[in-house]
């Protein structure tokens, strides 16, 4: 597979329609947050649903997954923790650097690439990928969000228990358990995937609604370290991780890498406006993260392509 095969089959269909929701979000007010409740609420839930209902992923890639991504979540804190000690960044402007370096867009960003990039087996991966991460986001996410800043952090995590996507999650295993899916040809299952497959084209319209809306800081340059830990280091990390973790399938073992190299997520962006506290400094620390989400999401392009290219090219053993 080549560069430009890559490129055009898996990049280009992503920022089309972000791209579409980018010119959106510049031209007109549009307001997000409706999308985004009946994205969480009606669509992603109907996705992973059905995603984990039908998909060939045994018991035990679903565990592989679930290990690396906590893994994977560990090693990154503690690696970007260690720059910004070294690089003298205080609170709240070093949560808001954890946060934007380690937690990838694997949601509206890393599920339909994964989808155009590896087809129903990278849907699949990237949806359990995106349920374990989330119930990190809303636990150490919170937790790095709000040390040293403002918020109720146990109602916070609690959040984890009010995800739509934790709960099709559970009712796919269920199904599953007792061998109770429905058959894909029925009006149910072909309801839900109809439903389901709305979301990929709505989040893509989301990130680039996002990222009109997102204010960059005062300088640029503040997200260099951050975009190199994102883009650089934690793609490294993901392949040392995916060798030991033995993937059965190596396309399993691909889309981890991939939605661990996506660029940053737009949840730490919520959590520090809400839990970080105002800093009396000339940026704050939101605006720091909406750099690094702008910059990482912009320089993704390159990276992502050319790592799409390595994995199914074979040029990345696993």
């Amino acid at each position: 597979m080549s560069f430009v095969s890559a490129l055009t089959s898996a990049i280009l269909p992503v920022l089309l329609v972000a791209g579409v929701g980018f010119v959106l979000g510049r031209v007109r007010n549009v307001q997000v947050d409706a999308l985004g409740t009946v994205a969480v609420y009606v669509l992603i839930p109907c996705l992973v649903f059905y995603s984990l209902a039908t998909t060939s992923l045994g018991g035990g890639a679903v565990v592989k997954i679930a290990t690396g991504v906590f893994g994977y979540v560990a090693v990154m804190t503690v690696v970007s923790s260690g720059a910004a000690r070294v690089l003298g960044i205080d609170e709240p402007h070093r949560g808001a650097f954890v946060l934007s370096s380690t937690f990838p867009n694997a949601g509206n960003y890393g599920i339909p690439l994964a989808r155009f990039a590896f087809g129903p087996i990278g849907q699949s991966v990237a949806v359990l990928y995106i349920v374990a991460l989330d119930v990190l986001q809303y636990t150490l996410g919170v937790f790095l969000a709000a040390r040293g800043g403002e918020g109720d952090l146990r109602e916070a995590v609690t959040m984890v228990f009010q995800l739509p996507l934790l709960y099709g999650l559970l009712a796919a295993g269920v199904a599953r358990y007792f061998d109770a899916v429905p058959p894909t040809d029925t009006g149910l299952m072909q309801t839900i995937q109809l439903v389901g497959d709305a979301a990929i084209p709505v989040m893509l319209l989301m990130l680039g609604i996002q990222l009109a809306n997102t204010r960059s800081g005062p300088s640029i340059t503040r997200a260099g370290v951050p975009t190199a830990l994102k883009l650089g280091v934690a793609p490294v990390i993901a392949l040392a991780l995916a060798i030991p973790l033995g993937f059965a399938d190596s396309d399993v073992a691909h889309v981890f890498v991939l939605e661990c190299a996506m660029p940053a997520a737009v949840t730490p962006l919520v959590l520090t406006i809400e839990f970080s506290g105002d800093a009396d400094t000339s940026f704050s620390a939101p605006e720091y993260v909406s750099t690094v989400i702008f910059t990482t999401t912009v320089c993704s392009i390159a990276t992502l392509a050319v790592l799409i290219w390595a994995l199914r090219g074979g040029l990345l053993w696993i």
